[in-house]
């Protein structure tokens, strides 16, 4: 809010609400190409994994591409969607990784186990929220 206030002289929350969507898919994806083989070991076993580190990278493009979307009034409400969907479709990967015991950082299974998901899973549905609220409902 002091963004906004600073650079448009009123508060503008909906804008506020967006740009801090915005920063956290950035701060996001970074994860994708800063621990990717950590990120890796988050990908089902379904996948092959040849195609695994592509996944990732990919995931990662998308969260970027996504953080950019919400931003342009053209492509805002269509980004909302989209995002929300892909919110969604991550949910069975950290699932997925909390159940292995992942550690993204250190790319291994030493990682929290199954308690990450009591605060995992209620950020996720926190940030579907928040995309759907300040991308679809209140896009303009």
């Amino acid at each position: 809010m002091l963004f906004t206030y600073a650079f448009q002289q009123r508060e503008d929350l909906f804008f506020s609400g967006r740009l801090a969507l915005c920063v956290m898919l950035l701060f996001t994806s970074l994860a994708h190409f800063v621990f990717i083989k950590g990120m890796i070991l988050m990908v089902p076993p379904f996948i092959p994994n040849a195609v695994k580190k592509l996944i990732v990278i990919i995931t990662g493009l998308i969260e970027i591409a996504g953080a950019a979307g919400i931003m342009i009034a053209e492509t805002r409400v269509t980004a909302g969607y989209l995002l929300v969907v892909f919110l969604i479709a991550m949910l069975p990967a950290n699932v997925y990784a909390t159940q292995r015991r992942v550690n993204m950082e250190e790319g291994d299974f030493s990682g929290p186990g199954m308690y990450y998901l009591l605060f995992r899973l209620p950020l996720q549905i926190f940030l579907i929220f928040w995309t759907f609220y300040f991308t679809i409902i209140h896009h303009y």
